[in-house]
């Protein structure tokens, strides 16, 4: 007896869960709405915030408009990281996807699902790392 029936994935899909990462990253760093709600908040490191002289605010916005995702920076294909040049310095931003109502704790179960995942988007310098 043979079976046409297709192997189940638990996998998420990732091409959904680029476009949600994208989407909200937009909106934190650029202000442009999302044509569907996603839950999350920014954070930035404290070295970011003290240098000065509007560097914070260009880290944010170059952070909003990275579009260079490569297998090299982006193996998921989820668009979870990047780094960007600032006046010399290189600055990462990360993406992380966490189980709404877990304060926090636990990975998401369906980063996928925006209704149960919120998103936290870290900006820091490199050398923080």
């Amino acid at each position: 007896m043979t079976s046409t029936a297709q192997p189940q994935t638990d996998r998420p899909d990732s091409a959904v869960i680029a476009r949600q990462n994208d989407a909200f990253r937009k909106l934190a760093c650029l202000g442009i709405p999302s044509e569907q709600p996603i839950q999350g908040r920014m954070h930035v490191t404290r070295s970011l915030m003290e240098a000065g002289d509007g560097f914070m605010a260009e880290a944010v916005k170059a952070t909003g408009a990275f579009d260079t995702f490569e297998p090299e920076n982006d193996p998921e294909g989820w668009h979870d990281f990047g780094a960007v040049e600032i006046r010399g310095e290189t600055v990462f931003w990360k993406i992380d996807l966490y189980e709404a109502g877990s304060e926090f704790r636990y990975g998401a179960e369906a980063p996928d699902n925006p209704e149960t995942t919120i998103r936290v988007l870290t900006i820091m310098m490199a050398r923080d790392w």
